[in-house]
């Protein structure tokens, strides 16, 4: 590598290593491991897996792809050898805007594990120029900019694949860019992004905002574009079709190329729909297979044999319902396969519910999945089980044989060896290398559980990650925190249902508390990391409130010695990678039933910190495998909220009427501390939506979760048993491997070797 780099940089800029940049460094390695990769063997096979997503949240590449081409610790040598840090090479990257949270994150780590396991299998998204948004914070409020992340040298590869796409009223033009995805010690596969070339961001004006009637300049602007009026609906619809035609019409060119019979297309591809944004695929393939001399029968035959359904939320209103007086005004050509569709569905069942096309003239996307593909699988046992037993029910009751769960998992590789190096580095001392392609070697570690050595020195990695995050948000944000605090974190998307204001009002009575003097034998700092999707009004709100608590803390002296509140400013796959191995507790503590798995709570055990959550998602299986003393279990159970839910009984202000401490934490929200500080019109909104609607139960719970959560901080006082703790946690997160993930997808569903 040394030689290769050097010989690299005299090229390009007439400069040994030792004199060259940090951005000049970062290009030379960029342009030699995409080199390396266009060299690589493809992973191939009788039969290719798509995985279409609308998001893949893969995060900055260099390091992940120096690891999984062998060449990470050699590298970080030979820069370390001639005055130069990897970790400063790694800031020059922009981190690719390609995804929003949990569901995008997962779709990058299986990629990795598909080329990992040697299997034939790329992904198709699209190539969003400005991607989410970039978050900031003015007066104590989000503020959306836009986040382009392209530049001249990029992993992006341009290829000569075009496709023509239809909507109504024009054509476009698509291309095809490749990312390479390397498999750790294995062959490629590639990433599809599509874009067009007319689009233009210089439309893009103050914030995010854009014309949203503008297609052709702001079809790949962004991700998840405002949705909150019908411009913004069809702008959805335009992307999405624009990504699964463009999908499907690869599909159909790679299998005649191959010389593949296509009344046979499923023994040669698996689809899998990765929620329910590229439902459309199912119908257009239909369409251009019809479009082939197909007829009907035959096409939506071989469609459904090809397609498998993965669905990532329990939530009605994440599940899309296109109007049917939208598609007509996008994509009317789709509409007379999706009312045939239906239409057989129908003749066979007469349970509305059912129903693609429902009594309000909108199209069920995920009705369409069940209906027209053979695998239907959740993502983590818990919730798998929801949608059989009532989300999904009906569905069940027809297809019993299509359900099936597959728990999600994390790239190890990523999450442990690139973002924690000095943890890797003594667990490769400890149990040597084998769990990087075999998690479940992990286990190992139990050997060393009552080991006095081993844990302290899992204490003092644990304290170096701590300093290493105080540097870091001293560099980013000018924030200062102290290491020998507990570090007390949840980041992921601000959603009501995720609870973060139920974690704010625990900083509410936390707060309180050391008012009164009753003082913490440790300073606790609580670090936030969310964005808000920007027409989510509430979810902004609690982010106010959060900010607003931080400034109060920090300038009362009489509590900011003992309680800390920082909220990172833009959260996104880079700052993950450095608050994850800083945590002590993770705050997993969505309302049961409603998390469908989460990711972030296997990586955090994964880097050992422990588990403050409710019995939801992957949780559960957490549980059980690090038993009752390595995790803190709180709040009602999913059969409970369940029923709440159906019966309608549950009634946030007869709480905050019958309870002195809940009403009092509740009206802090709209005190005259907060007053002098905030805005009283965020404050207060959110105060009579936690009053009076509370959807996601926060009160419900929020005592027995501050209970809980104090009893934490007084187990931690005690070093050894709290760092047994960490190992059992790190020991036992093998099972939550995305290889494993994968093996089960190709075992259950694809078949692809």
């Amino acid at each position: 590598m040394e030689k290769l780099l050097e010989q690299v940089l005299q090229e390009r800029y007439h400069k040994t290593i030792r004199e060259a940049s940090s951005q000049e460094i970062y290009t030379a390695l960029l342009l030699i491991t995409k080199d390396k990769m266009k060299h690589m063997k493809r992973n191939e096979g009788k039969k290719k897996l798509y995985y279409i997503s609308a998001e893949f949240l893969i995060g900055k590449l260099l390091s992940n792809n120096l690891i999984n081409l062998g060449l990470f610790e050699e590298t970080r040598e030979v820069l370390e050898k001639n005055g130069h840090h990897l970790t400063d090479i790694e800031e020059i990257e922009q981190e690719p805007s390609l995804g929003n949270g949990g569901l995008g994150r997962l779709a990058a780590c299986f990629l990795d594990s598909i080329a990992t396991l040697g299997l034939n299998g790329d992904g198709v998204g699209l190539n969003y120029h400005d991607g989410l948004f970039r978050q900031t914070f003015v007066d104590h409020k989000q503020k959306e900019e836009k986040n382009p992340w392209i530049t001249e040298d990029s992993w992006l590869t341009r290829t000569e694949t075009t496709f023509q796409v239809p909507f109504k009223d024009f054509t476009l033009t698509s291309v095809m860019y490749d990312i390479e995805i390397p498999g750790y010690k294995n062959n490629c596969n590639r990433l599809h992004l599509f874009d067009t070339d007319t689009v233009d961001e210089s439309i893009i004006g103050d914030g995010i905002s854009f014309d949203k009637n503008d297609i052709k300049k702001n079809l790949t602007l962004f991700l998840y574009p405002d949705d909150s009026d019908e411009a913004g609906q069809l702008l959805r619809i335009y992307q999405q079709y624009f990504m699964v035609s463009n999908a499907a019409q690869l599909i159909l060119k790679e299998a005649e190329d191959n010389g593949y019979d296509l009344y046979r297309l499923y023994d040669h591809v698996a689809i899998q729909i990765n929620d329910t944004h590229p439902t459309m695929v199912i119908p257009e393939l239909i369409r251009l297979l019809m479009e082939k001399g197909f007829n009907m029968d035959t096409a939506i035959d071989v469609v459904r044999k090809t397609c498998a359904y993965t669905n990532h939320t329990i939530l009605a209103e994440a599940l899309e319902k296109w109007p049917v007086a939208y598609l007509e005004k996008v994509v009317p050509h789709l509409m007379p396969v999706i009312r045939e569709l239906d239409a057989r569905v129908k003749k066979d069942y007469s349970d509305e519910r059912v129903a693609i096309i429902d009594k309000d003239d909108r199209v069920h996307m995920a009705h369409i999945d069940i209906h027209y593909g053979y695998a239907v699988n959740g993502v983590a046992a818990l919730h798998t089980e929801i949608l059989k037993e009532s989300e999904l029910k009906p569905f069940y009751d027809i297809y019993p044989e299509k359900f099936n769960n597959k728990t999600n998992g994390i790239t190890f590789r990523r999450w442990l060896k690139h973002c924690n190096h000095d943890l890797a580095a003594y667990l490769e001392e400890l149990i040597g290398e084998e769990y990087l392609e075999d998690a479940t070697k992990l286990e190992k570690l139990l050997d060393y559980k009552d080991d006095e050595t081993v844990l302290k020195k899992l204490c003092q990695i644990k304290m170096h990650s701590k300093e290493e995050l105080r540097d870091y948000l001293k560099m980013t944000q000018n924030v200062e925190i102290d290491p020998n605090a507990i570090f007390d974190i949840q980041i992921k998307r601000l959603h009501e249902y995720k609870r973060q204001q139920m974690n704010a009002l625990y900083a509410i009575y936390k707060y309180k508390e050391i008012k009164k003097g009753n003082l913490p034998k440790r300073p606790l700092t609580m670090i936030f990391g969310a964005k808000a999707a920007p027409a989510y009004t509430i979810a902004k709100d609690i982010i106010h409130l959060i900010l607003c608590l931080q400034e109060l803390i920090e300038k009362d002296p009489d509590v900011n010695k003992y309680m800390k509140i920082v909220m990172v400013e833009n959260y996104n796959v880079t700052k993950a990678e450095k608050l994850i191995p800083a945590c002590d507790i993770s705050e997993q503590i969505s309302l049961a039933s409603k998390e469908a798995s989460g990711t972030g709570n296997m990586k955090f055990m994964l880097n050992g910190a422990v588990t403050l959550g409710t019995e939801d998602g992957a949780n559960v299986e957490i549980h059980q495998l690090v038993g009752d003393e390595n995790i803190y279990i709180f709040g009602k159970r999913s059969e409970d909220v369940i029923h709440l839910y159906e019966e309608e009984t549950y009634s946030a202000e007869t709480l905050y009427q019958e309870d002195e401490m809940i009403r009092e934490l509740v009206e802090f929200i709209k005190g005259e501390e907060l007053e002098a500080i905030g805005d009283m019109e965020n404050l207060e909104r959110l105060y009579k939506e936690i009053r009076s609607k509370d959807w996601f139960m926060a009160l419900l719970d929020v005592k027995e979760y501050i209970e809980t959560k104090e009893k934490m901080l007084a187990d931690y006082e005690d070093e050894a048993a709290w760092s047994r703790k960490a190992l059992v946690n790190i020991a036992k997160a093998g099972y939550f491997s995305a290889d494993r993930t994968i093996a089960e997808y190709n075992r259950d569903i694809w078949k692809l070797s």
